[in-house]
């Protein structure tokens, strides 16, 4: 993969049926990093057959994911990644066990310390919105400089740059960029719009 970028598409509510497509649009804007959240129709199929689709192009992973049953089955259907909408440690350590990278969500410092200690990958801050860049920079402060941090809920490519500004490294975007019933053209564009601001930011 070419350059890196910390830019999740959460496409919830997605079918099988229009996974492929779906993905190939984000994978031809730039946006390398996939999320089927599990309260999706039919999640596994769909995280199966991208992950097979886009092998080496993109990372395929899970959200919403709640228990160590989840995780094996994501990780059974091929999925590299597993984002939470909590801090459950048995799910991040089976995570990191099975080989996958964990990206649990949280909202404060206890929540953010918990995921690290279990082993988390980087931390979501969700509602990033009501936490706002003022909160998100001040927890920013007490945790590892490392730790890739992601706004997820609430971003967008308007106030990425204030994000990137409290010191996150990347974001999930969710109805920004899919909604159930969305082309994939119209996908596409959005991924466009949000890798230049991403980019524009990043240059910054």
């Amino acid at each position: 993969m070419s350059t890196h970028r910390h830019i999740i598409a959460i496409l919830r509510g997605i079918t099988p049926a229009e996974t492929i497509a779906v993905c190939d649009a984000l994978v031809a804007a730039g946006i390398t990093m996939i999320e089927v959240p599990l309260n999706s129709p039919e999640p596994l199929v769909s995280i199966a057959a991208a992950a097979k689709q886009f092998k080496g192009r993109a990372e395929i992973g899970a959200g919403t994911v709640l228990s160590i049953k989840d995780v094996d089955a994501v990780a059974a259907a091929g999925g590299t990644f597993i984002v939470s909408p909590d801090t459950h440690p048995e799910v991040i350590v089976r995570t990191r066990d099975k080989g996958l990278l964990s990206y649990p969500g949280v909202f404060t410092p206890s929540d953010a310390f918990s995921a690290l200690r279990a082993g988390a990958t980087g931390l979501k801050f969700f509602p990033a919105e009501v936490l706002g860049p003022k909160g998100i920079k001040a927890m920013k402060a007490v945790l590892p400089p490392a730790v890739p941090l992601y706004a997820v809920g609430g971003a967008n490519p308007d106030n990425f740059s204030e994000y990137f500004a409290a010191g996150c490294a990347g974001f999930g975007l969710g109805t920004y960029i899919f909604k159930p019933g969305m082309s994939a053209a119209d996908v596409g564009e959005r991924a466009r719009t949000a890798v230049a601001a991403y980019d524009a930011g990043q240059t910054k």
